[in-house]
Protein backbone atom coordinates (compact mmCIF):
# COMPACT_ATOMS: atom_id res chain seq x y z
CA UNK A 1 0.00 0.00 0.00
CA UNK A 2 1.60 3.48 -0.97
CA UNK A 3 0.59 6.79 1.10
CA UNK A 4 0.07 9.27 -0.34
CA UNK A 5 0.46 12.79 1.70
CA UNK A 6 -1.89 15.64 0.71
CA UNK A 7 -1.32 19.28 -0.28
CA UNK A 8 -4.89 21.05 -0.84
CA UNK A 9 -4.26 24.78 -2.37
CA UNK A 10 -6.86 27.40 -1.76
CA UNK A 11 -6.02 30.94 -3.08
CA UNK A 12 -2.21 30.06 -3.02
CA UNK A 13 -2.01 28.61 0.14
CA UNK A 14 -1.50 24.69 1.58
CA UNK A 15 -5.05 24.60 3.93
CA UNK A 16 -6.95 21.99 4.95
CA UNK A 17 -10.83 21.69 4.97
CA UNK A 18 -13.47 20.24 7.90
CA UNK A 19 -15.72 17.57 5.92
CA UNK A 20 -15.29 20.05 3.02
CA UNK A 21 -16.79 23.21 3.88
CA UNK A 22 -14.62 26.09 2.01
CA UNK A 23 -15.53 28.24 5.48
CA UNK A 24 -13.58 25.78 7.44
CA UNK A 25 -10.06 26.25 5.85
CA UNK A 26 -6.96 26.48 7.98
CA UNK A 27 -3.84 27.34 6.64
CA UNK A 28 -1.59 24.60 7.88
CA UNK A 29 1.89 24.80 6.30
CA UNK A 30 4.02 28.14 5.80
CA UNK A 31 4.14 27.18 1.54
CA UNK A 32 3.24 24.29 -0.11
CA UNK A 33 6.70 23.87 -1.03
CA UNK A 34 8.06 23.16 2.21
CA UNK A 35 5.08 20.57 2.90
CA UNK A 36 6.43 18.57 0.13
CA UNK A 37 9.83 19.00 1.07
CA UNK A 38 9.09 17.59 4.30
CA UNK A 39 7.33 14.76 2.56
CA UNK A 40 10.09 14.30 0.09
CA UNK A 41 12.41 14.04 3.35
CA UNK A 42 9.98 11.73 4.51
CA UNK A 43 10.33 8.98 2.32
CA UNK A 44 7.56 9.81 0.31
CA UNK A 45 7.25 8.65 -3.41
CA UNK A 46 4.09 10.13 -4.55
CA UNK A 47 1.60 13.41 -3.13
CA UNK A 48 -1.68 14.31 -4.05
CA UNK A 49 -2.69 17.69 -5.15
CA UNK A 50 -6.54 19.63 -5.01
CA UNK A 51 -6.67 22.63 -6.55
CA UNK A 52 -9.91 23.39 -4.07
CA UNK A 53 -10.56 26.75 -5.95
CA UNK A 54 -10.80 24.72 -9.41
CA UNK A 55 -12.70 22.28 -7.90
CA UNK A 56 -15.41 24.70 -6.78
CA UNK A 57 -15.23 27.30 -10.13
CA UNK A 58 -14.95 24.00 -12.39
CA UNK A 59 -11.93 25.04 -14.30
CA UNK A 60 -7.82 25.35 -13.28
CA UNK A 61 -7.28 28.16 -11.48
CA UNK A 62 -4.04 27.44 -9.11
CA UNK A 63 -2.66 25.08 -12.13
CA UNK A 64 0.70 26.91 -12.55
CA UNK A 65 1.15 26.55 -8.66
CA UNK A 66 0.73 23.21 -8.37
CA UNK A 67 2.73 22.14 -11.21
CA UNK A 68 5.92 24.07 -10.02
CA UNK A 69 5.25 22.89 -6.00
CA UNK A 70 4.93 19.24 -8.45
CA UNK A 71 8.13 19.77 -10.45
CA UNK A 72 10.28 21.17 -7.37
CA UNK A 73 9.52 18.25 -5.18
CA UNK A 74 10.87 15.44 -7.06
CA UNK A 75 7.77 13.14 -5.89
CA UNK A 76 5.25 11.53 -8.23
CA UNK A 77 2.32 13.63 -8.39
CA UNK A 78 -1.67 13.18 -8.73
CA UNK A 79 -3.71 16.17 -8.91
CA UNK A 80 -7.66 16.85 -9.11
CA UNK A 81 -9.81 19.89 -8.64
CA UNK A 82 -11.54 21.96 -11.84
CA UNK A 83 -10.22 19.42 -14.04
CA UNK A 84 -13.25 19.61 -16.80
CA UNK A 85 -11.56 19.21 -20.45
CA UNK A 86 -9.48 17.57 -21.91
CA UNK A 87 -7.42 20.68 -22.15
CA UNK A 88 -6.74 20.60 -18.66
CA UNK A 89 -5.81 17.32 -18.62
CA UNK A 90 -3.54 17.85 -20.94
CA UNK A 91 -2.16 20.56 -19.10
CA UNK A 92 -0.95 18.47 -16.06
CA UNK A 93 0.18 15.63 -17.89
CA UNK A 94 2.41 17.73 -20.18
CA UNK A 95 3.63 19.46 -17.19
CA UNK A 96 5.25 16.54 -15.26
CA UNK A 97 2.01 15.25 -13.21
CA UNK A 98 1.92 11.59 -13.28
CA UNK A 99 -2.06 11.25 -12.81
CA UNK A 100 -4.78 13.44 -12.86
CA UNK A 101 -8.36 13.11 -11.42
CA UNK A 102 -11.11 13.49 -12.97
CA UNK A 103 -13.94 14.10 -10.03
CA UNK A 104 -17.16 16.06 -11.30
CA UNK A 105 -16.44 14.84 -14.58
CA UNK A 106 -17.06 11.36 -13.92
CA UNK A 107 -20.43 12.45 -12.69
CA UNK A 108 -21.74 14.45 -15.54
CA UNK A 109 -19.32 14.07 -18.57
CA UNK A 110 -18.77 10.46 -18.48
CA UNK A 111 -17.40 10.91 -22.16
CA UNK A 112 -14.67 13.09 -21.40
CA UNK A 113 -13.56 9.69 -19.00
CA UNK A 114 -13.48 7.47 -21.82
CA UNK A 115 -11.85 9.62 -23.62
CA UNK A 116 -8.85 10.65 -21.27
CA UNK A 117 -8.57 7.08 -20.43
CA UNK A 118 -7.94 6.20 -24.53
CA UNK A 119 -5.64 8.38 -24.38
CA UNK A 120 -3.19 8.25 -21.25
CA UNK A 121 -4.69 4.76 -20.07
CA UNK A 122 -3.74 4.58 -16.27
CA UNK A 123 -2.50 7.99 -15.52
CA UNK A 124 -6.38 9.01 -15.51
CA UNK A 125 -8.11 8.09 -12.26
CA UNK A 126 -11.50 8.88 -10.76
CA UNK A 127 -12.33 10.65 -7.44
CA UNK A 128 -15.42 9.43 -6.28
CA UNK A 129 -16.58 11.51 -3.23
CA UNK A 130 -19.75 10.79 -1.26
CA UNK A 131 -21.92 11.76 1.76
CA UNK A 132 -24.07 9.18 3.12
CA UNK A 133 -23.38 6.94 0.29
CA UNK A 134 -24.18 9.36 -2.58
CA UNK A 135 -22.26 11.00 -4.65
CA UNK A 136 -21.47 14.78 -4.76
CA UNK A 137 -19.48 16.83 -7.33
CA UNK A 138 -18.50 20.45 -7.85
CA UNK A 139 -16.09 20.95 -4.97
CA UNK A 140 -18.45 18.41 -3.22
CA UNK A 141 -21.13 21.39 -3.41
CA UNK A 142 -23.63 19.44 -5.56
CA UNK A 143 -25.26 16.97 -4.84
CA UNK A 144 -26.35 13.89 -6.94
CA UNK A 145 -28.32 10.86 -7.48
CA UNK A 146 -26.04 7.96 -7.75
CA UNK A 147 -24.77 5.89 -5.37
CA UNK A 148 -20.90 5.53 -5.01
CA UNK A 149 -20.05 1.93 -5.60
CA UNK A 150 -22.90 2.43 -8.77
CA UNK A 151 -20.46 5.23 -10.54
CA UNK A 152 -17.62 3.15 -9.58
CA UNK A 153 -18.88 0.80 -11.66
CA UNK A 154 -19.66 3.19 -14.55
CA UNK A 155 -16.43 4.25 -14.47
CA UNK A 156 -14.99 0.48 -14.21
CA UNK A 157 -16.67 -0.37 -17.66
CA UNK A 158 -15.37 3.05 -18.85
CA UNK A 159 -11.93 1.69 -18.45
CA UNK A 160 -10.93 3.25 -15.50
CA UNK A 161 -8.11 1.11 -13.45
CA UNK A 162 -7.94 3.43 -10.24
CA UNK A 163 -10.37 5.32 -7.98
CA UNK A 164 -9.71 7.57 -4.92
CA UNK A 165 -12.54 7.29 -2.64
CA UNK A 166 -13.58 9.86 0.18
CA UNK A 167 -16.54 10.07 2.66
CA UNK A 168 -16.71 13.32 2.88
CA UNK A 169 -18.16 12.77 6.33
CA UNK A 170 -14.65 11.69 7.66
CA UNK A 171 -12.45 14.31 5.87
CA UNK A 172 -10.38 16.24 7.82
CA UNK A 173 -12.34 15.10 11.25
CA UNK A 174 -9.33 12.25 12.11
CA UNK A 175 -12.01 10.21 12.85
CA UNK A 176 -10.79 7.15 11.06
CA UNK A 177 -11.40 5.95 7.48
CA UNK A 178 -15.15 4.67 6.51
CA UNK A 179 -13.87 0.87 6.85
CA UNK A 180 -17.14 -0.33 5.64
CA UNK A 181 -17.72 2.03 2.63
CA UNK A 182 -14.38 0.97 1.50
CA UNK A 183 -14.61 -2.90 2.25
CA UNK A 184 -17.56 -2.56 0.03
CA UNK A 185 -16.26 -0.79 -2.58
CA UNK A 186 -12.95 -2.97 -2.79
CA UNK A 187 -15.47 -6.14 -2.91
CA UNK A 188 -17.42 -4.78 -5.79
CA UNK A 189 -15.14 -3.25 -8.42
CA UNK A 190 -11.73 -4.79 -9.34
CA UNK A 191 -10.38 -1.04 -9.66
CA UNK A 192 -7.23 0.16 -7.05
CA UNK A 193 -9.04 1.96 -4.79
CA UNK A 194 -7.34 4.40 -3.05
CA UNK A 195 -8.93 5.63 0.45
CA UNK A 196 -9.30 9.14 1.43
CA UNK A 197 -10.61 11.19 4.51
CA UNK A 198 -10.61 10.79 8.22
CA UNK A 199 -7.28 9.05 8.67
CA UNK A 200 -5.61 10.18 11.98
CA UNK A 201 -2.92 7.36 13.36
CA UNK A 202 -1.15 4.55 12.37
CA UNK A 203 -3.53 2.02 13.08
CA UNK A 204 -6.20 3.28 10.60
CA UNK A 205 -3.34 2.86 8.01
CA UNK A 206 -2.74 -0.72 9.42
CA UNK A 207 -6.87 -1.24 8.92
CA UNK A 208 -6.44 0.36 5.76
CA UNK A 209 -3.58 -2.13 4.68
CA UNK A 210 -5.72 -5.32 5.93
CA UNK A 211 -8.58 -3.74 3.45
CA UNK A 212 -6.08 -4.33 0.73
CA UNK A 213 -6.29 -0.74 -0.49
CA UNK A 214 -4.20 0.05 -3.62
CA UNK A 215 -3.46 3.53 -1.15
CA UNK A 216 -4.25 6.17 1.30
CA UNK A 217 -4.38 9.57 1.49
CA UNK A 218 -3.35 11.49 4.50
CA UNK A 219 -3.81 15.28 5.32
CA UNK A 220 -4.56 16.49 8.39
CA UNK A 221 -3.11 13.71 10.57
CA UNK A 222 0.34 14.81 9.01
CA UNK A 223 0.03 18.61 9.55
CA UNK A 224 -1.55 18.19 13.14
CA UNK A 225 1.02 15.28 13.98
CA UNK A 226 -1.37 12.55 14.87
CA UNK A 227 0.52 10.49 11.90
CA UNK A 228 4.14 10.15 11.84
CA UNK A 229 4.39 9.95 8.24
CA UNK A 230 7.88 8.31 8.14
CA UNK A 231 6.59 5.52 10.36
CA UNK A 232 3.92 5.08 8.44
CA UNK A 233 5.70 4.26 5.26
CA UNK A 234 7.95 2.02 6.82
CA UNK A 235 5.52 0.12 8.06
CA UNK A 236 3.57 -0.16 4.76
CA UNK A 237 6.96 -1.23 3.17
CA UNK A 238 6.93 -4.02 5.26
CA UNK A 239 3.47 -5.41 5.27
Amino acid sequence: MIILPAIDIKDGSCVRLFKGEYSTAQKVADSPYMAAKGFAEAGAEWMHMVDLDGAKDARLINADLIADVAKSSGLKVEVGGGIRSMDAVEYYLGRGIDRVILGSAAVKNRQLVIDAVKAYGDRIIVGIDAKDGMVRAEGWLDNSEINYIELAKRMEDAGVRTIVFTDIDRDGTLAGPNLKQLDDLIHEVGCDVIASGGVSVLKDIINLSDLDVFGAICGKSIYSGTLDLKQAIEITSKI
